[in-house]
């Protein structure tokens, strides 16, 4: 059974929640339990557990939680035994459609979600035309971490463009500056963080219909825009100056101590390119630091200004894979707006629900990176995670490659294209 957590804070936010979630209350799920598979552990899982104990009080079902550490692996083995969980949390949509694929999820009704989420999200937790999976949490990929104070200090405006972008790394330099902080530490996966500057980068100058192609690979990654992305990627961390520590700085850095240069006395790196979860690294790092005043983000800026309002995302998706009455409830109640509200005021979370109230969220940065993820007119997951399990560890490999020899580009677009073919 979930376990509980007993404050003065969640005793209040598990009240209003059992109060408006389900009611009139479901007498006939009393006894049941709902099987739930997920990678949450340590205070992601404390708080799905304190939200979803409403849940449990108000219908008298009981929610197994079952951690993985590797999901894909866990699923795969259940569905061969032929026991499937009546949900999985999965930390992707190229998981949710392999699953769809295979037939081994049940679809959702979408009127039971199109008032809480905008068809953008609609469509990411979608295969085809049907609707499999509602988003639980999510990130912006979208976002640039920076400090007012050093930009007041040194007249800098926010750039809207990534030609203000680069014009403005430029002035940095000229006034002694290291505009950027660039992480990416070397170990399993690192290469993650690099990945993201090119997604976006496609995103924001090749538009949605190019990123699609991209992604499913019906054009290669030698196509001009594609291939404008990387070099734009490689003339950032390529030029003296600009990144902070150079190439061993960019490979020996967490993606935690990434923004800690913005915030030092003096700040030796004004810029950060990093997911909207990094705002948890800075309130852990300094937490005396104003939100909006002593730190703050921009939206990483479009190639093209057309595609200003396109962003790329991260987030975990609540699929069905057991029809049951209590499954279902129970991922109903996950998605809607008063637990998503609950969950947003326990903090370190962001809803993709735009019926959870302003006033859920604790500080203006918080809200207004909510406010990004629930209007964007474009939302497409961060590539990597929409492409075989095979071409996204290689991407990753190479761009730390990339990062210490910037001449491998050539060679890493053209593997990286015969491999996603062969990979179809």
């Amino acid at each position: 059974m979930i376990r509980r957590r007993r404050t003065a804070l969640t005793l209040g936010l598990l009240a209003a929640v059992a109060t408006a979630a389900c009611t009139p209350p479901e007498p006939e799920l009393s006894g049941e339990h709902v099987d739930v598979v997920g990678l949450w552990s340590g205070p992601e899982y404390d708080a799905f557990a304190t939200v979803a104990s409403a849940w449990e009080e108000d219908t008298g079902a009981v929610v197994d939680w079952r951690g993985s550490r590797d999901i894909a692996r866990d699923l795969a083995t259940r569905l061969e035994a032929d026991n499937p969980p009546d949900l999985a949390v999965l930390p992707n949509p190229g998981l949710l459609h392999d699953l769809a694929d295979e037939g081994a999820l049940v679809p959702l009704d979408a009127d039971r979600f199109d008032q809480d989420y905008s068809p953008a999200w609609l469509d990411l937790g979608s295969d085809g035309s049907e609707l499999f999976g509602v988003f639980a949490k999510v990130s912006s990929k979208a976002t640039v971490w920076y400090s007012p104070p050093t930009f007041a200090a040194g007249g800098y405006a926010v750039p809207s463009t990534w030609d203000d972008l680069t014009a403005l790394a430029d002035r940095m330099v000229a006034d002694g500056r290291t505009p950027f902080s660039v992480v990416a530490p070397k170990g399993p996966g690192s290469g993650w963080a690099l990945t993201d500057w090119v997604a976006q980068l496609v995103l924001g100058a090749c538009g949605p219909e190019v990123y699609d192609r991209w992604v499913a690979a019906e054009i290669p990654w030698t196509d001009d825009c594609v291939r404008g992305a990387f070099d734009r990627f490689v003339a950032i961390v390529g030029t003296p100056g600009y990144v902070l520590g150079g190439t061993d700085g960019i490979l020996t850095t967490s993606d935690a101590d990434g923004i800690l240069p913005l915030y030092t006395d003096p700040p030796s790196a004004p810029m950060y390119p990093m997911a909207s979860f990094a705002q948890g690294f800075i309130t852990s790092a300094y937490p005396d630091l104003v939100p909006g005043d002593g730190y703050d983000w921009f939206p990483f800026p479009a190639v093209d200004p057309e595609h200003a309002d396109a962003i790329t995302v991260g987030g975990d998706v609540v699929v069905l894979m057991t029809d049951t009455p209590a499954g279902r409830s129970f991922l109903t109640f996950l998605a809607g707006a008063d637990a998503q509200a609950a969950w947003v005021e326990l903090g370190g979370y962001t809803s993709a629900n735009r019926d959870v109230p302003p006033d859920a969220y604790s500080d203006p940065v918080a809200l207004s990176i909510a406010d990004q993820l629930t209007q964007a007119d474009v939302t497409r997951f961060g590539a990597g995670d929409l492409m075989p399990a095979e071409v996204q560890r290689a991407w990753w490999a190479g761009m730390l490659d990339l990062v210490e020899d910037p001449t491998t580009l050539d060679a890493l677009l053209a593997s990286l294209t015969q491999l996603a073919a062969n990979a179809e």
